[in-house]
């Protein structure tokens, strides 16, 4: 089972790290902070660069930390927040990944969350640090408090439609 943990762990938490970087540079395939900060104008966000970097920062943070085992509750937390607003992204296109869906965010949020709920295993920072064998509420709060973090931010971020034809239209402020 810890052979499991870990290669789940260093798996998923090493892609939700690789995607935040995609986002801020140019690394990876990415397309830089301008590229990330556009692909969030053009998803319906506002806040520009700086959503772009809080997006990429905390896919990054998330994903090194799931993948290290530490503090794995707040990192799944963390993780299955950002992948949930992925998902919100994709929602509009279905589930499925060859049509642009909501599938891949989709199996990042359920890989956090049985992280949350397992533990990282024996080989894991938690473990050298004393950390695992906590309670069974804290994966479950994390399973709750991440998503609903995540459905929260774009609610808040989220920019309005763009205005009727004729109407004058103001763009969102960065």
């Amino acid at each position: 089972m810890d052979t499991g943990l870990l290669v789940l762990r260093l798996v998923a938490g090493l892609l939700i790290a690789g995607h935040g970087v995609q986002k801020v540079s140019f690394r990876l395939g990415g397309n830089g902070l301008a590229g990330g900060t556009e692909e969030f104008r053009h998803d319906g966000f506002r806040g520009g660069r700086l959503t772009a970097l809080a997006a990429g920062g905390s896919q990054v943070g998330a994903g090194v930390f799931l993948a290290a085992g530490l503090l794995t509750p707040v990192a799944a937390m963390a993780a299955m927040g950002v992948m949930t607003v992925a998902s919100t992204v994709k929602w509009r296109n279905g589930l499925w990944v060859q049509n642009d869906g909501y599938e891949y965010p989709l199996v990042l949020v359920v890989v956090s969350a049985v992280l949350a709920l397992t533990g990282p295993g024996r080989w894991s920072a938690d473990q050298v640090l004393g950390l695992a064998g906590r309670p069974w509420w804290n994966g479950a709060a994390a399973i709750a408090i991440g998503p609903a973090a995540g459905l929260l931010t774009r609610l808040v971020l989220r920019r309005a439609a763009p205005s009727p034809e004729g109407a004058p239209y103001a763009p969102a402020v960065d």
